[in-house]
């Protein structure tokens, strides 16, 4: 692993199709049984061989086990029904079909364990696992029983804390926490949000991170961005109290993005993963490309702090231009390296 401008990923990359239809976001699985769990199974070892070949240094399993980022933990919960679902409207977007929470949400067991233990058991690299936020669950679903969004958070900060506890003693490295919902909920996020992730978190015997972005590159995505005018400011907001907290690492996009790059420097004292490829287009960046990005980067987060990383998920593009964009990520933090002389 590289001790400089370490690389890694948000998190998804896309799936082959004979695991699922790699048209549809989220979609079906295309076996069953035991023939689909040694799918997954070796789905996990080709996108870690890609992520390896690509020179990226804390690798994941891709989301190659779950169909849906949030949705796929809940399923291994008590207290939510997936039979009859509602639609509800998330992060304040778009209409989805979402499971309903019925009575009190508990862990019956460990959900993502043993996929953890293959998959630390399969490189010799650094691991990093996600698991979704509490904002972002209590977000990702239809609450019929607790009536108050921040009391289903800390029920699902406590499930996760269980949860990611026992990922670190199987090995994982970083835990990084998706949150899409911190930059919508904004308020939210500083009167209770932010405690949550901090509760999920606390205690866990390995790195602890929290991503946050402006989403795939997908229509009702790209319909929101629009509406946000030439500057993405959300994250002012927010920084400070994530900065003020016990997580590690953040992570943000920076490629073709109008996040102000200076509001890195609300981070001070946090690792920051820093988004070099941009997952909304099939353009594959230049090393060249990706050290600009890096060395604007600098001016506001030391160099030790920085870990070259993607905007968001790279599952909605085809597996040759997820790979390539692979390839150009741990090309360009190489460049970077040399050219800094790390």
């Amino acid at each position: 692993m590289s001790s400089i401008l370490p690389t890694t990923i948000s998190g998804s990359l896309p799936k082959p199709a004979w695991l699922a239809d790699r048209q549809q976001l989220w979609a079906p699985w295309a076996l069953e049984g035991e023939d689909l769990a040694e799918a997954k199974r070796d789905a996990v070892r080709v996108v870690l061989r890609d992520q390896e070949t690509a020179g990226i240094d804390i690798v994941t399993d891709g989301e190659q086990t779950r169909q849906h980022f949030v949705t796929t933990f809940i399923e291994g919960l008590a207290g939510v029904d997936f039979e009859n679902r509602a639609t509800v409207k998330i992060r304040q977007r778009y209409d989805a079909s979402v499971p309903r929470v019925v009575g009190e949400v508990s862990r019956p067991r460990p959900v993502y364990v043993d996929d953890a233990r293959f998959l630390v058991s399969e490189s010799q690299r650094p691991v990093k696992y996600q698991l979704p936020g509490p904002m972002t669950m209590a977000d990702t679903l239809a609450d019929e029983f607790y009536g108050d969004r921040e009391q289903l958070a800390m029920a699902f900060a406590d499930i996760l804390n269980a949860e990611a506890k026992e990922l670190a003693a199987a090995g994982v490295s970083v835990i990084q926490f998706d949150e899409p919902a911190f930059n919508v909920y904004m308020n939210d996020v500083k009167a209770w949000g932010m405690r949550a992730l901090d509760r999920a978190a606390a205690g866990v015997g390995c790195k602890t991170a929290v991503h946050i972005c402006y989403g795939y590159g997908i229509e009702a995505n790209i319909k929101w961005k629009e509406t946000l005018g030439s500057e993405w400011r959300q994250y002012e907001e927010t920084f400070p109290v994530i900065a003020a907290s016990t997580i590690d690492q953040i992570s943000l996009e920076a490629a073709n993005s109008r996040v102000p790059v200076e509001l890195l420097g609300l981070l001070r004292g946090k690792d920051v993963m820093v988004g070099v490829i941009d997952v909304a287009t099939e353009a594959i960046e230049t090393p060249e490309e990706i050290v600009a990005t890096i060395q604007r980067a600098l001016d506001y987060v030391p160099l030790e702090n920085l870990i070259p990383s993607t905007n968001c998920g790279l599952v909605p593009l085809s597996r040759d231009v997820a790979r390539a964009k692979l390839r150009a990520l741990g090309a360009g933090a190489a460049l970077a390296r040399t050219e800094l002389g790390s």
